[in-house]
């Protein structure tokens, strides 16, 4: 399997412990991470050929984060996330004028992170300041070691194809779709099946627990499609690093 460059990331976060837990997790996601914890040294030392992508603190030493991202986006024409604290809809406003591309509050999930990186790197157009070989077409979905094609119907894990029959790639891609939400019984008879679920008919269950085998999850403690119980299943983002 073709091994994809990393993704370019510059991570602007003066809060170390938080810095440090961004850069950990997203590494293992094929990023190459660089931090800087201040918002002057960040924008004086910026290379915009040396960076695909931005999530950027508006709170930061030297220079707040809202000139921070009006002097990158002079500069940048790639992807800006801001990630921050601060829940005034003025600085939400302001972030979204000066030219970031999404606004996130902390706390946030690393897997809903993640993958609101991965659809600003879907969207963002090619040369517009990130690599086009970075950029995962809309088509294909990835979750560490999973690849999921919607068109081609191609399913990779750890570089090895998995064969699916044409129900259990429906029934995966809506879970993929939907990674880290919940879904019932009635959410997946509806989108996969086209029917109401009667509150009797197995089929999904049986189907999720073929997709488990094939895809390495265990029967017992399933962590990749998990069983919420009395509610229904859910496709884990962060659990296919292997």
């Amino acid at each position: 399997m073709e091994v994809k460059n990393p993704v370019r990331l510059l991570l602007i976060e003066d809060d170390v412990r938080l810095a440090k837990l961004v850069r950990d997790y997203l590494a293992e996601e094929n990023f190459s991470i660089t931090v800087q914890h201040r918002g002057d040294t960040a924008l004086e030392t910026f290379n915009p050929t040396a960076v695909d992508i931005v999530i950027l603190d508006l709170m930061l030493p030297g220079l707040d984060g809202l000139k921070v991202c009006s002097g990158l986006r002079k500069k940048f024409s790639g992807p800006i996330l801001i990630l921050t604290a601060k829940s005034s809809d003025i600085d939400h406003v302001m972030g979204l004028e000066l030219g970031a591309d999404d606004f996130v509050h902390k706390p946030i999930e690393p897997p809903v992170l993640l993958a609101r990186l991965r659809a600003l790197l879907r969207r963002a157009p090619a040369g517009a300041g990130t690599t086009p070989a970075h950029v995962l077409p809309p088509e294909v979905l990835q979750f560490g070691t999973l690849t999921v094609n919607l068109l081609s119907h191609d399913v990779q894990l750890a570089g090895q194809s998995i064969e699916l029959t044409t129900q259990e790639f429906e029934l995966l891609s809506f879970l993929a779709r939907n990674a880290g939400k919940v879904l019932n019984r009635d959410d997946l008879y509806n989108n996969v099946r086209g029917i109401e679920y009667d509150g009797l008919d197995r089929t999904v269950d049986v189907r999720i627990s073929k997709l488990r085998r094939k895809l390495g999850d265990t029967a017992a403690h399933p962590q990749r499609i998990k069983t919420i119980w009395g509610k229904g299943y859910l496709f884990a983002a962060d659990a296919w690093s292997k």
